[in-house]
């Protein structure tokens, strides 16, 4: 496997969607990536119907998908596959809004907990112990596939970011244990299994909404006080991570899947760039 090589990591100072985040991708270069694509895949943190920051605001993703189609003719994507163990992803996109944006926009709305599925192995790398196998959703596989995540800390991960949220490709059908958490299967090593399934399928872009944050729970609890007012955004999803953990005063050595993904998927000391 090549060395990762430095990609830019970019946090500007959060003024609003329209303004701030088109800046943060004009200066990450994400106009030409944008315009050799076909098919991009936009992948939110939606985990359950509890509005943001639990769950990434819907106006960030309308503000991407403009800004996407300012500089692309690609066919875009709205993906993601709910934890929740109650409720199913139509009636998330449904609550949340993400369905009438859906209609808006035209975009094409895909529940990635009922999408057909794609086998992967790995069984002769002993390097795979979670996941010498995987099964994953054919609608994430090829495209440019977008981390859209909220600022967070989580009770199991520490921080649920950009290659925590690629947890939402796992399908409930292999993943679920008894009538828990959509991906409870995760539970017996959430730090290893993140690092593996972004071994298998990263995120080609990632980005993090950190205007927020919340400081102790990923379901809710208190935000960061102030707001910590940034976005984050590049293409190596491990720098992001890393720099996403620092924004909630934490050392990425700390945090068991950046440290496993830190010379492998990308890396976590490569250069910070902030604009006030």
């Amino acid at each position: 496997m090549p060395e990762p090589r430095h990609l830019p990591c970019l946090v500007h100072e959060f003024q609003d969607y329209p303004t701030t985040l088109a800046a943060l991708l004009d200066d990450l270069g994400a106009p030409g990536v944008l315009k050799r694509r076909r098919r991009v895949i936009i992948k939110p943190n939606l985990v359950n119907t509890s509005p943001f920051p639990v769950t990434t605001h819907p106006e960030m993703v309308r503000t991407l998908v403009e800004y996407a189609r300012r500089h692309s003719k690609a066919r875009i994507i709205l993906a993601e596959g709910c934890g929740d163990a109650c409720l199913d992803t139509g009636q998330i996109f449904a609550d949340l809004g993400y369905a009438a944006l859906a209609e808006e926009l035209d975009l094409e709305l895909v529940d990635l907990n009922q999408a057909p599925l794609t086998r992967m192995t790995r069984r002769k790398d002993p390097t795979y112990r979670f996941f010498p196998e995987i099964f994953l959703p054919k609608a994430a596989m090829s495209g440019l596939l977008i981390s859209v995540a909220v600022l967070k800390r989580h009770s199991l991960a520490q921080v649920t970011l950009t290659m925590k949220n690629m947890l939402g490709l796992l399908p409930p059908s292999h993943y679920q244990r008894g009538g828990s958490w959509k991906k409870s299967a995760l539970h017996a090593d959430m730090q290893r299994s993140i690092y593996e399934l972004n071994r298998y399928r990263a995120p080609d872009l990632a980005i993090i909404d950190a205007s927020v944050g919340l400081a102790e729970y990923h379901l809710g609890g208190a935000t960061c006080s102030p707001p910590v007012n940034k976005l984050v955004a590049g293409f190596d999803p491990v720098a992001v991570d890393a720099a996403g953990a620092a924004l909630l005063g934490l050392d990425w050595r700390s945090i068991g899947h950046i440290r496993m993904a830190h010379g492998r998927l990308g890396l976590a000391e490569a250069p910070v760039s902030s604009s006030p």
